[in-house]
């Protein structure tokens, strides 16, 4: 089954709301194995919105509409709908009596313009709304399955789950299983030069790669009349996968970089201290948002200044004379100073130039030394950098974490 999804909504468009009915409903019909082929995005204009769901019905066997069946003049889609398919719209009786009730509990008087959310296109079927007063509704139509959804989310998604999924798990056939494997330490194109062999002779399951910030993903994605097959197609490329990769993969889904370190400082019953001059406390920060980490992380400090590397991590001011703040050996030197101040098994210290300003020739914006102290480890990274000054602090606290990963799997 081919299916579409039409967000409606002039609010859209403006960008003043993101479509995240878009992006739920995406992930649900991949479960179901139902393929999405588009996603377009329409006003509150009835002639634009006909277009988009005549053509949506001339490529697509289920049609997917979100928003526009509220109270007022603006709210088109199933009347749009309606017009397209030539039919007309009738009381729904039972849509009628919610709406009265929900009004009456909520001890307000039911206006005229709500009474027309509880009319539905002549043998359609109305989609009970426990969260609102707008009705969803489902229309079959020769070969054709439309259905319409409130734009609400958190109207959207109850109805979605208790009345749509039912309906469609008996229209599809199998399921469509992704997996998203996260990588550190190399860009796309070598990730891409890693895996050619696998993407150019692909068909089922999938593989592509995609750029994000400070990682490259690759999605894994296989259809399967159940389950269990398209567990074991991934397993497969998964293995042929890190095959090639290794330890660049550093996890799989939804699993962060900072949590993946913190979960192998659990395991390994060590504990961490960072010190961060460039990236003004975003390492600290990072790892912080993980939940657990105070059982390994000991203490952030963000020395920006000269005067504060001397004063709390001991850094000698004539090696700050001699080297200058943003070298390999005042790096070292915050890494080796926070972890002995620390006690810690780990320290980690950043010092670079992160801009708009401040740059050299000999050193310049985005120049990063990034340093990393441990049991029997002693390391220093220079790491150069283009983008902008939040870019810079990004990759570099990824970088940061990687480093740490890499050599915490090593123990």
């Amino acid at each position: 089954m081919q299916a579409e999804i039409i967000s409606v909504g002039t609010e859209l468009l403006l960008g003043q709301i993101l479509d995240t009915n878009a992006v739920f409903l995406s992930r649900e019909l991949a479960s179901l194995g139902i393929g999405l082929y588009r996603r377009s995005t329409v006003g509150d204009n009835p002639q634009r919105l006909r277009q988009a769901v005549e053509e949506a019905l001339a490529r697509a066997e289920l049609v997917i509409t979100s928003g526009g069946l509220g109270p007022t003049d603006d709210d088109l889609t199933k009347e749009t709908v309606a017009q397209v398919l030539g039919l007309s719209l009738i009381p729904d009786r039972s849509s009628l009596e919610w709406i009265q009730d929900y009004f009456a509990k909520m001890g307000r008087k039911m206006t005229e313009n709500n009474y027309k959310q509880a009319l539905i296109p002549e043998g359609g079927e109305a989609l009970p709304n426990l969260h609102g007063t707008a009705p969803g509704i489902v229309v079959r139509y020769k070969e054709k399955l439309i259905i319409c959804l409130p734009g609400p989310p958190r109207e959207l998604k109850p109805m979605f789950h208790d009345y749509v999924s039912p309906i469609l798990r008996t229209e599809s056939k199998g399921v469509i299983l992704s997996r998203v494997l996260k990588l550190c330490g190399l860009g796309e194109s070598a990730v891409a030069e890693e895996v050619a062999d696998l993407l150019a002779n692909q068909t089922n399951p999938t593989l592509a790669p995609l750029a994000s910030e400070g990682e490259v993903q690759l999605r894994l994605t296989a259809q399967a009349n159940v389950m269990d097959e398209a567990v074991r197609l991934l397993d497969e490329l998964e293995a042929k996968v890190r095959e090639r990769l290794g330890e660049a993969i550093f996890a799989v889904d939804e699993e962060t970089l900072e949590q993946v370190v913190v979960r192998l400082l659990t395991q390994r019953r060590e504990r961490l201290a960072v010190a961060e001059s460039c990236s003004g406390g975003l390492l600290a920060d990072r790892i912080t948002d993980v939940p657990g980490a105070s059982a390994v992380f000991d203490r952030g400090v963000v020395t920006y200044s000269n005067r504060a590397k001397e004063e709390l991590l001991g850094i000698p001011a004539a090696v700050i004379a001699r080297e200058g703040a943003v070298s390999p050996e005042v790096a070292h030197l915050m890494a080796q100073g926070v972890r002995k101040k620390s006690a810690t098994e780990w320290g980690v210290g950043i010092t670079g130039i992160a801009g708009p300003g401040g740059g050299t020739e000999e050193k310049p914006v985005g120049l990063v030394y990034l340093a990393l102290e441990g049991p029997e480890v002693s390391l220093v990274r220079e790491l150069r950098w283009r983008g902008e000054r939040s870019l810079i602090k990004r990759r570099t606290t990824q970088a940061a974490l990687d480093l740490l990963r890499r050599e915490l799997l090593k123990k």
